[in-house]
């Protein structure tokens, strides 16, 4: 009894969410296609809002696959070269939605801001996505962690894609 409690309280308080198979008509899901350089974000089986983005200089180097929001985080610590979160020379820009490709802890590559606006829309990053700062902020407050995210390279529209995910009607 006491086992069966505890397992409840811990999927009722996990802070992963969606728990199960997802994505379900209605449930936040977000599609890059490499392609277009663009990110869908759908909610409640609509496509919501397309945002331009800038993913990685070389093909391969942006992963394609279906993967988990796993970080999120505010004005993040750009390691790499020891630049602190919120400044202005650092080029995650004002948030960071990390996912979990190639077996990575969602601390390699995301979703994140820029310090460099004029990249968005190219071929520029070492593998993660790039939006506009204003446009990864919204976002950020829009998806909970452990929404999905599907990386593609086609010419398919995102209702196509969305809808062979599941995650439009």
């Amino acid at each position: 009894m006491l086992k069966t409690l505890f397992l409840s309280l811990m999927l009722i308080a996990s802070p992963i969410w969606p728990l199960g198979e997802n994505p379900l008509i209605g449930d936040p899901y977000l599609i890059v296609n490499k392609q277009y350089n663009q990110l869908a974000y759908i909610q409640d089986g609509v496509i919501q809002n397309v945002y331009s983005v800038a993913t990685g200089k070389e093909m391969d180097l942006t992963p394609e696959g279906e993967f988990m929001i796993v970080v999120k985080a505010p004005n993040p610590y750009y390691r790499k070269k020891d630049i602190e979160g919120g400044a202005k020379e650092n080029p995650l820009g004002t948030r960071w939605i990390g996912f979990d490709a190639l077996e990575t802890d969602g601390r390699i590559y995301g979703v994140h801001g820029t310090n460099a606006p004029q990249s968005i829309g190219h071929y520029v990053t070492a593998g993660c996505v790039r939006m506009e700062n204003t446009n990864v902020e919204k976002l950020y407050d829009e998806i909970p962690l452990g929404t999905k995210i599907l990386i593609v390279n086609t010419k398919e529209s995102f209702e196509e894609l969305a809808r062979k995910a599941g995650a439009i009607e």
